[in-house]
């Protein structure tokens, strides 16, 4: 038998949806059959109430394992990295979504492609993630992480907001819009892409701004250097409910006057 490449492996199912019990049996079955260590997420176990597995934390899935197999869709893979990014444990997705950009693996491929990543045969994609603050009064009120956008925009109402940007302390723009998109590469694909920004290769260091539905002919999507610091001020003057939500998950609240400064994490 080939010298595998990872040794303990944490499973991570997209939470609250029974139809990955049948996934994670068999994928957790063939690990061990291979007797290797398995974690299984403390969300996910409640998928499968029989099993015998050692039961863990995201953070302690990311702490001790070399690999993390996730099952779901885009979303859960987002979520996952978004957890797991400090430990830089590499994550393999086996898609059971509908769009699946993200999960590399379909359940029909199992156990084939599992056996020839545990074997070393992959190839490994690393990628930009972004860090948002809101910064009131110089005070952080809010952070997190994305994988694919930090988005500030309008909350169920129909108006636009007001937004000053700023690219490494240059004034950028002035938008009037239903809100900004910053993107990274992977979130090129996503919202980025439905309002009307380019498709950026996953391997080029850059970030794109997209206006969703500004109110003027000139404002375009531009793509900067991922290592710019991008500002994005609401206003003063600003009436409309606003927030900022980094991969259409973790919203974070904003009021008039607050900065959204965005970094390469």
């Amino acid at each position: 038998m080939p010298t595998l490449a990872f040794h303990t492996i944490g499973l991570i199912g997209k939470f609250g949806d029974p139809n990955v019990a049948g996934t994670l049996n068999q994928i957790a079955a063939h690990l061990r059959q291979r007797q290797l260590r398995v974690l299984l997420d403390d969300g996910s176990a409640r998928l499968i109430p029989d099993h015998d597995l050692e039961i863990a934390s995201l953070a302690a899935i990311g702490e001790q394992c070399d690999l993390a197999i996730v099952m779901g869709g885009d979303g859960t893979l987002l979520n996952a990295a978004r957890a797991l990014v400090d430990h830089e444990v590499p994550i393999l997705g086996v898609n059971l979504g509908r769009l699946g950009f993200l999960a590399d693996v379909s359940p029909s491929e199992i156990p084939h492609r599992l056996d020839a990543v545990l074997s070393g045969h992959f190839r490994e994609a690393r990628r930009l993630l972004l860090h948002a603050q809101i910064l009131r009064e110089d005070q952080v009120t809010g952070e997190a992480y994305a994988l694919n956008d930090v988005v500030v925009h309008k909350r169920e109402v129909a108006r636009m907001i007001e937004v000053d940007a700023f690219v490494d302390g240059r004034f950028l723009n002035a938008y009037r819009a239903d809100g900004l998109i910053i993107s990274t590469p992977t979130g090129s694909t996503a919202y980025a892409l439905a309002g009307g920004g380019p498709i950026i290769h996953p391997a080029l260091e850059a970030v794109v701004l997209v206006p969703i539905c500004p109110h003027t002919l000139t404002h375009r999507p531009i793509v900067v250097k991922a290592d710019s610091v991008i500002e994005v001020v609401l206003n003063s003057a600003n009436t409309t409910q606003t927030q900022v939500t980094c991969d259409g998950q973790v919203s974070l609240a904003i009021e008039p006057g607050d900065q959204i400064i965005i970094r390469k994490k």
